[in-house]
């Protein structure tokens, strides 16, 4: 099956577990989704995955770039070799030169036997240089020597060594500022920006959050913890969500949820204050807004999900949501969330009772 026909089947051309279609590899998951700014990333790698042109993947922290990248190597025909990832800005820049190239025994105080670069290991396979953004201008130089030439050597060797790898870089860096700013050469950015590939924040593709939701939890029940079954209303409010995390914190919250309640359901009241307290912010910014015209409120301010919406429940969520939020900015002092709130210190104090909501764990 074409790497194009798989994806129409499941997005990012997953298998239905949410693994790697290609047989024999490891099991890489893809964050699913069907909005068109990831099916145009999909379509891009598809495009692009048979060739050995260099890569630049840009977007915010935690969109995925090193799956994006692993994906391309899995519909490569460099996917029977190794795909070798390097962390640029995670490695010191004066350490970075031989965990690239490798080094000779005696070469530097410490080297105590040769070693291997990750060049030379990614030999025939793909080599993901991370945040290529945060790489010195001294090894840049070196790199760009690498990708013209297509030889390299070992730290405290004369002898060249050639090399045939896939190049795929990323960064979350905005690399034509840099240029401008002299932190990155014109040159190297040229080289390694032959195909871009832009991978869209989570809050500009919310649509994808159910899907994406759906392929965490599988993931957390194929690694033995107990999914959890999340409401409608609970995805409604992480639509709203602005996500500065990405894909990363969405994982990271439906993996602390599965924890927290293996096995159970999470409505509204079970999310963290900070996706109910913005969700329930909006909801009365907007209704502000609309309160404010002449002619009064408007049906089209108001959202309401195609299922209804209990109206009793879901305000109480709010009511929820702005206390724990008040009580949180204000370190538990009561008296000063409610002046906060606009409201009595004693009506504070019954509706904390009422919902069950203590100072110290707002």
């Amino acid at each position: 099956m074409s790497p194009t026909a798989k994806s129409a089947a499941s997005p990012l051309a997953a298998d239905a577990d949410g693994a790697s279609p290609v047989a024999g590899r490891s099991r890489l998951y893809f964050p699913t989704g069907s909005s068109h700014r990831i099916a145009n990333v999909r379509r891009l790698i598809e495009q692009v995955a048979a060739f050995t042109t260099n890569v630049l993947i840009t977007g915010e922290s935690g969109t995925g770039k090193e799956w994006a990248a692993r994906y391309m190597h899995e519909l490569s025909p460099r996917r029977h070799l190794p795909f070798v990832p390097v962390n640029c800005g995670a490695i010191p820049g004066e350490l970075l030169e031989s965990e690239l190239f490798g080094h000779e025994k005696g070469a530097f105080t410490g080297a105590i036997s040769a070693r291997m670069g990750r060049f030379e290991i990614a030999e025939g396979g793909t080599l993901f240089l991370d945040e290529i953004g945060d790489m010195s201008l001294s090894m840049q130089v070196k790199l760009l020597r690498v990708l013209q030439e297509r030889i390299y050597e070992r730290v405290g060797s004369n002898r060249s060594r050639s090399c045939d790898v896939r190049i795929v870089a990323a960064t979350h860096r905005n690399l034509e500022q840099a240029i401008l700013d002299g932190q990155f050469r014109e040159d190297l950015f040229y080289r390694l920006n032959v195909f871009p590939v832009e991978l869209p924040a989570l809050r500009e593709r919310t649509d994808d959050i159910d899907g994406l939701i759906d392929n965490i939890l599988q993931r957390c029940d194929q690694s033995g913890v107990r999914p959890v079954t999340i409401t409608p209303g609970a995805v409604r409010i992480l639509r709203q969500y602005e996500w500065p995390g990405n894909i990363r914190e969405l994982s990271n919250l439906i993996e602390r949820l599965c924890v927290l309640y293996p096995g159970g359901i999470v409505d509204i009241a079970q999310l963290p204050t900070r996706y109910t307290a913005s969700a329930a912010l909006r909801d009365s910014d907007r209704q502000d807004v609309a309160v404010t015209r002449e002619s009064g409120p408007q049906p089209q301010d108001f959202e309401l999900p195609a299922e209804g919406v209990p109206l009793k429940t879901y305000l109480e969520n709010i009511e929820i949501a702005l206390i724990r939020r008040a009580l949180h900015e204000a370190n538990g002092v009561t008296a000063q969330a409610a002046r906060q709130l606009q409201i009595g210190r004693t009506t504070l104090a019954e509706k904390m009772k009422r919902y069950g909501i203590t100072a110290g764990h707002a």
